[in-house]
């Protein structure tokens, strides 16, 4: 019974190994044929961002006195930043505060803590008029991104030369020296695009003479192909790439050998 148990064990953890090193192939196929379908699909109709009215006087009034009470110990009552603290503001246009605001990295617990993404710690109503005021210091504007009109194929090309390096090719994030890459998930393509012309915290800042408007559009547009990804071939094990893969294939397989040996050796002493 012992010997029977012992089989069935290493035939179960040699077939689940097997499986796993099939699974992968037909999940790198299968996301191939995902990535091609999105790419070879008709772009959806853009969605521009509508136009933004001049701010009234009302909700810069209800913005600098937020900015008052919330963002002035660390930035300065004048916006132009305390040394050890936080940094100028002037210039840093709605562009910057949005981003800040609306992934909740801002306000920090700590100056010198890295900013991350968490729930935003204003509602709505105020986020708006926090922006408004911080834009009416100087800056850009918040950037209008319409992924339909970029190119999956590209995006990828892109994503991969700029990004990938911290962020893995399917965006789940990673660590780099003295910071961490956040997953991009839960990121807008709003979002995207400010990260970018941002450069938060140890990410580089890219001009539109880096990467253009298009090419932000065609990042935005493969990061929402990561984010629902059809794993053909079975776990996605974090979807990083065929390490993980590999790894669990082996181990497996390893447990099967084990499981084999232990019974060739029962059978030898007999």
């Amino acid at each position: 019974m012992r010997r029977a148990v012992l089989l069935i064990a290493a035939l179960a953890c040699g077939g689940a190994a097997l499986l796993t090193l099939a699974g992968g192939g037909r999940g790198a196929r299968g996301g191939r044929e995902a990535m091609q379908a999105a790419a070879a699909a008709p772009p959806s109709a853009g969605s521009p961002a509508p136009a933004v009215p001049a701010a009234s006087s009302a909700l810069l009034a209800q913005g600098r006195g937020l900015f008052e009470s919330s963002c002035a110990s660390c930035h300065g009552a004048d916006a132009r930043g305390i040394h050890g603290r936080g940094p100028s503001l002037i210039g840093v246009g709605a562009l910057a505060a949005d981003f800040y605001l609306q992934t909740g990295r801002m306000p920090l617990p700590a100056p010198r803590d890295q900013p991350l993404r968490t729930k935003p710690a204003f509602p709505q109503s105020q986020i708006r008029a926090l922006v408004a005021y911080v834009g009416s210091l100087g800056g850009p504007a918040i950037p209008r991104v319409s992924p339909g009109r970029g190119s999956v194929a590209r995006g990828q090309k892109l994503f991969a030369l700029d990004c990938a390096g911290c962020h893995t090719i399917q965006a789940q994030g990673g660590v780099v020296t003295g910071a961490i890459a956040p997953s991009l998930n839960e990121a807008t393509p709003t979002q995207v695009a400010e990260a970018i012309r941002v450069g938060p915290y140890a990410m580089p800042r890219f001009s539109s003479g880096e990467l253009s408007d298009a090419d932000v559009d065609s990042i935005a547009r493969y990061l929402q192909t990561t984010k629902h990804p059809d794993d053909r071939g079975g776990w996605g094990i974090g979807r990083v790439g065929p390490i993980p893969e590999g790894m669990v294939a082996w181990l497996l397989a390893f447990a099967a050998l084990l499981l084999v040996v232990r019974l060739i050796g029962e059978r030898t002493e007999g």
